[in-house]
C-alpha cells in the first residue's frame, strides 16, 4: 500500500530537528512518494539538499509562492525560470494568489501567476495552485487558459461544490489534505459528489495537521488519518483510497 503526499514542506525550518526521523516515520507508514512544492529562492538549496538524501522517495517543484511576491518579485522569477532551465522539477508551484494576507501585490501575483503558468506550458510540466480568498481570481488566470495542456494540482482546496466542479474542469486535481477531517472544512459534505479520479492527497506539512493532530505541526505520516476520513466518505476501503489517489498523482505528475 503507497500513499502519496502530493504536497509537502519537507526543508520547512520546522523539521530542523527532526527532518530525518519525520521522513522515516512517514516511509513507516506507507507513505513513500513526496511532492515538495517551492516558496521562494532563500529555499532552493535545502530542496536540492533534501532531493539529493531521498532522490527516489523526493521530487522538487519549483515556483514562487503568492505570499512571497513582493518588491523583488522579478529578481525571484528570474530565480525561478534559471532554476526550471538548471534543474529536473516536476512541476511549477506552488503558483496562484493570495489575498488574506495582503492585497497590495495583487496585480503583481496575477502577473507572476500568469508568466509561471506560460513557463510550465512551455515546458510541458503540471501547476500546484495555492488559492486563499482569491478564488475568482484564480479563475479568472485559469480562463484564459483553458484551450490549453494546462493541468495540475487545486493545492488544499477549501471552496464549495460549484467551485469544486469548476476546477475539475480546468484540468485539476483537487488536493485534499487536513481540513476535510475539521468539523467546520465543510468540503467533506459534498466532496462524495466529486469522483476519487479527482483527487490526490496532501498534507501541507509542516501546517493544517489532521484531526486528532489539529492545532499541532503536520508531518507527512499524518497522510493516514486524511485518508481514512477519506475512506469513510467515499465509502471505500483504505487501501482502494491509497491505490486510486497514487495513480492521479502519477497522472498529474508523469512518475
Amino acid at each position: 500500500m503507497i500513499f502519496t503526499d502530493t504536497h509537502t514542506h519537507l526543508y520547512s525550518e520546522a523539521f530542523e530537528e527532526d527532518q530525518d526521523a519525520m521522513i522515516q516515520r512517514a516511509l513507516d507508514k506507507g507513505v513513500q512518494r513526496f511532492f515538495v512544492p517551492a516558496i521562494d529562492s532563500t529555499y532552493t538549496q535545502s530542496m536540492l539538499d533534501l532531493k539529493s538524501k531521498y532522490p527516489k522517495q523526493v521530487h522538487l517543484m519549483c515556483g514562487l509562492h503568492p505570499t512571497h511576491v513582493k518588491e523583488n518579485y522579478l529578481e525571484e522569477l528570474a530565480h525561478v525560470k534559471q532554476m526550471l532551465d538548471k534543474e529536473n522539477y516536476v512541476a511549477v508551484g506552488e503558483i496562484g494568489m493570495d489575498l488574506y494576507w495582503d492585497k497590495n501585490f495583487k496585480t503583481q501575483q496575477q502577473e507572476a501567476f500568469h508568466t509561471q503558468i506560460q513557463w510550465s506550458l512551455d515546458r510541458n510540466l503540471p501547476i500546484v495552485i495555492h488559492c486563499r480568498e482569491a478564488f475568482d481570481e484564480v479563475f479568472e488566470v485559469l480562463e484564459d487558459y483553458k484551450n490549453t495542456s494546462l493541468h495540475g494540482i487545486f493545492h488544499c482546496f477549501t471552496g464549495n461544490l460549484e467551485q469544486a466542479k469548476r476546477a475539475v474542469d480546468l484540468n485539476m486535481k483537487l488536493g485534499i489534505g487536513g481540513v476535510v477531517t475539521f468539523k467546520n472544512g465543510k468540503i467533506d459534505q459534498f466532496l462524495e459528489k466529486i469522483p476519487l479520479s479527482e483527487i490526490v492527497l496532501e498534507t501541507d506539512a509542516p501546517y493544517l495537521a489532521p484531526v486528532p493532530y489539529r492545532g499541532k505541526r503536520n508531518e507527512s505520516s499524518y497522510l493516514i488519518e486524511v485518508a481514512q476520513k477519506l475512506a469513510t466518505v467515499y465509502n471505500k476501503d483504505i487501501k482502494e483510497i491509497a491505490h486510486i489517489t497514487t495513480l492521479n498523482s502519477r497522472e498529474v505528475f508523469g512518475i
